[in-house]
């Protein structure tokens, strides 16, 4: 059941659809992610939500890309949260491209361990939110879980939130009435096992390897 006599918890977000914040059209992956974080309240974690269409994040798989690269800011908020929110769009079956260049710039971790070991992201849960018109969602966690478990994330059991509306019509999420019951239900079961985790592994750390 959620509870909040627990140590609360922090959660952060990227937004990847391919618009800013600034387009007239409003995003289903914002919604999605929304969702997530509502659910996620009962359980003491409050979060934050960053559409990285809105920052100039260069292409790269280092943790910083030169002047102007704005990455370095987003990944220092995603290593200071306990809970990763990868949220994107399917296109063409696949993760949007601007969720891919995330996780291309997740791909520094692989380099970056400390004493012990340890990349980064070690230590920290990770999720991800699709949305989509077509088919993929199943696909496009597979793409993202993978990884996201590469560069040191943990992953809790069914933390792969989806919706995708029916092939070739135009009903996006974003414009839906109400969240469909099997949608809901998926979002309060990944808030639980994401909070359960998260709060294990914040009171256990990985050891790592001397």
């Amino acid at each position: 059941m959620p509870t909040t006599d627990q140590p609360p918890l922090t959660a952060f977000a990227l937004n990847c659809s391919l618009r800013g914040s600034g387009s007239d059209e409003k995003s289903s992956t914002d919604r999605m992610i929304l969702d997530l974080l509502e659910a996620m309240r009962p359980h003491g974690i409050t979060g934050e939500v960053e559409r990285v269409a809105d920052h100039d994040v260069k292409p790269g798989v280092l943790s910083d890309m030169g002047p102007g690269d704005a990455w370095p800011a987003l990944r220092s908020r995603i290593i200071a949260a306990d809970i990763f929110i990868l949220g994107t769009p399917i296109w063409l079956g696949h993760p949007s491209s601007i969720a891919q260049r995330v996780l291309e710039r997740l791909d520094a971790f692989l380099s970056e361990v400390d004493d012990r070991n340890r990349m980064p992201a070690v230590g920290k849960v990770a999720l991800v939110a699709v949305v989509g018109n077509e088919d993929g969602a199943h696909a496009t966690h597979a793409a993202c879980f993978q990884a996201l478990n590469d560069v040191g994330f943990t992953i809790p059991p069914n933390s792969g939130v989806y919706w995708v509306g029916e092939a070739m019509q135009g009903k996006n999420y974003v414009d839906l009435d109400k969240t469909p019951d099997a949608v809901a239900s998926s979002l309060q079961t990944a808030a639980s096992n994401t909070a359960h985790l998260a709060r294990l592994l914040k009171r256990n750390e990985f050891p790592g390897t001397d």
